[in-house]
């Protein structure tokens, strides 16, 4: 496998692939309305030598990376990680549970995020044996129509995107912040699934990452 290796001043080395590991924020092409989906807007800025793989699934969590790791060519360079939507998902009716008081509501959350770093934290062992420069996403809050939703998606979001950063600075790992990136209403096909739109915000970021990154230290960067 070829370590890709980027400097300030452009890019160097013989080229290679750029892997996209996950669920359909990066496997989106079923939500675009026939647009370009991410793996199609990363390829268009990609320098010549250089493919995008994609070997994301939609409806994949946490649980559903490791089985995707065969799918990683010989000359891999760079892996982008983005999981973990989907095991929100499974608990999405936590934001309509009765509760008795806050202190019931915020032990939920915890208890939830918890077994969370457990799967991530599981995942994370598998796609970091690759041994190859790695780039975190965070899960953005989604587009719900509903303001009330919204706001509570987005609170509750909080908790868990908190697991993802604590985990990438524990091993120094960047990270995208897609709820950065993805910020206003076009970037969503539907509540959960980005459009071209964001899709295209997501790739630009991917680019910059692996771009401007040092992958030959472990530091944590938070890219927007």
């Amino acid at each position: 496998m070829r370590t890709r290796i980027l400097e300030s001043s452009g890019w160097r080395g013989e080229g290679g692939a750029w892997c996209c590991w996950g669920d359909s924020i990066l496997d989106n092409g079923a939500y675009t309305s026939g647009g370009p989906q991410v793996a199609a807007q990363v390829q268009a800025v990609l320098p010549d030598g250089w493919r995008c793989v994609l070997a994301a699934v939609d409806g994949a969590t946490t649980g559903d990376v490791p089985r995707q790791m065969g799918d990683v060519p010989d000359d891999a360079a760079v892996l982008v990680l983005s999981a973990g939507g989907n095991d929100l998902l499974m608990h999405v009716n936590v934001l309509d549970e009765p509760a008795t008081g806050s202190a019931q509501v915020l032990a939920r959350l915890a208890e939830l995020a918890d077994g969370f770093e457990v799967d991530y934290r599981a995942m994370l062992r598998h796609v970091m044996a690759a041994g190859l420069p790695l780039v975190l996403c965070t899960v953005y809050n989604g587009g719900f129509p509903d303001a009330r939703m919204a706001r509570l998606a987005a609170t509750a979001m909080a908790v868990f995107d908190d697991r993802i950063l604590r985990v990438a600075l524990e091993h120094g790992l960047p990270v995208i912040e897609l709820r950065a990136v993805c910020n206003r209403p076009e970037d969503y096909a539907n509540p959960i699934e980005p459009s071209s739109i964001g899709g295209e915000k997501i790739a630009r970021a991917i680019a910059r990452v692996v771009a401007e990154h040092d992958f030959t230290v472990r530091w944590t960067v938070i890219y927007t």
